[in-house]
This record gives C-alpha cells, sequence and structure tokens, in this order.
C-alpha cells in the first residue's frame, strides 16, 4: 500500500562538513559516502583540466 509521502519529491541530500552523524542511519551514511566520492571525482576532474589548461598557456607564452 502507498502513503502519501511516495508522491512528494526526496530531499536532495547533502552533508555539511563536521556535522553530527550520530542520529543518520547506516543507509544514510552509505549515501553520503557514495555522494562525496562524486564529488571527489568532480573536483579532481575539474582540477586535472584547469592544470591543463595553465600548462598549455605556460607552454604557449615559453615559446
Amino acid at each position: 500500500m502507498a502513503t502519501e509521502d511516495d508522491d512528494r519529491p526526496r530531499k536532495k541530500i547533502t552533508h555539511e562538513i563536521g556535522q553530527d552523524l550520530s542520529l543518520l542511519s547506516v543507509e544514510e551514511l552509505t549515501e553520503r559516502v557514495l555522494l562525496l566520492k562524486t564529488e571527489i571525482a568532480r573536483l579532481e576532474e575539474a582540477a586535472t583540466k584547469k592544470r591543463a589548461s595553465r600548462d598549455a598557456a605556460d607552454n604557449f607564452f615559453k615559446k
């Protein structure tokens, strides 16, 4: 039997660095770990792209 909450949009998972984790379930902790790992990969990819752009500009202006 479906409940009224099934039709509501799910609240977007967010995580605040340093927040109290004692009130979160194992499932919630697992979701947050996945969220943070995905964000780390996104940050590393952005840093790699910026590094490549910077290196290309350095090489262009050194010649």
